[in-house]
């Protein structure tokens, strides 16, 4: 889409006092915790970037809300590294940087927006590598503090503390599928057949490089076969989110030119949490 195209879609610039009173009218609240995911593109033709919608985002919430966003590591290892040439494994964990919390750059598979919030002054990375968020605003460090090594997508996770705090959860033009904590419920669910993944990433304890074991669901290639109940070609999380939506789970607007979806935290861990639950326990 060309910049014509781009203005004619979104019906002129989106600006921040556009972006923030799209918001407002989806439902997002002065003091808000909430996690969001953006396709730019999406929106339209955006005066300033990520900058401005991280702005109007923290119009919204104000001083005692909460901005998250999931970082990953955008240079972290392939879990499958272990099965490369020795001679490539020898130089990779002789020289591979750790990675640090500050410098480490958000998956770019993310899109621009969490690399644009963790650099912000103030923001709080947590310090998982791989499964790692970002967080800005009053309970930013409550939120990311000690993420779990192991099962960081679980119990005590950032995800977990998002719902302990009524977080909410925002698809700013995001498809459905990118909705992270799912994961959360992921984890969550006592149902058979449930995937794990074990890997080394290289890491910094007490400014020193060390690697170090990993163990969680495979938030990758799946946590779950979902072929069974899951038409194929349809991803497993957009039907977990479209059987939400039709149950009343979630809101729905327009910022900007984008299609967005505003859902209660707490209420997306319990419907998804049964939803895996019933669907792969029959």
């Amino acid at each position: 889409m060309d910049e014509m195209d781009l203005l004619k879609h979104s019906n002129g610039p989106v600006t921040r006092s556009r972006i923030s009173r799209d918001l407002a009218a989806l439902g997002l609240r002065d003091g808000d915790v909430v996690m969001f995911h953006t396709r730019m593109s999406a929106i339209g033709y955006v005066a300033g970037g990520p900058q401005t919608v991280i702005d109007a985002l923290h119009d919204v919430v104000g001083t005692q809300g909460t901005l998250m966003v999931t970082c990953g590591w955008n240079d972290a290892l392939p879990y499958d590294f272990v099965s490369w040439p020795q001679d490539w494994q020898d130089a990779l964990r002789a020289e591979h940087p750790a990675y640090d919390p500050i410098l480490s750059e958000a998956d770019h598979n993310n899109g621009r927006l969490p690399e644009a919030l963790r650099r912000r002054p103030g923001a709080i990375r947590s310090r998982h590598p791989d499964a790692g968020f970002a967080a800005l605003g009053a309970a930013a460090a409550e939120l990311m503090a000690d993420h779990p090594w192991d099962d960081p997508h679980g119990p005590d996770s950032p995800l977990a503390r998002l719902v302990a705090h009524d977080g909410r959860v925002l698809l700013l033009g995001a498809p459905l599928d990118t909705m992270t904590l799912l994961h959360h419920a992921e984890a969550l669910a006592k149902a058979p057949g449930k995937r794990f993944v074990d890997y080394e990433q290289p890491i910094l304890v007490q400014g020193q490089r060390v690697w170090r074991r990993f163990h969680d669901i495979d938030s990758e290639d799946g946590a779950f076969d979902y072929s069974a109940v899951v038409p194929e070609g349809e991803e497993p999380f957009e039907a977990m989110a479209q059987d939400m939506l039709a149950a009343g789970i979630g809101r729905q607007g327009r910022v900007g030119a984008a299609d967005s979806h505003l859902f209660e935290a707490a209420e997306v861990i319990d419907f998804a949490t049964t939803w895996i639950e019933d669907k792969l326990s029959r």
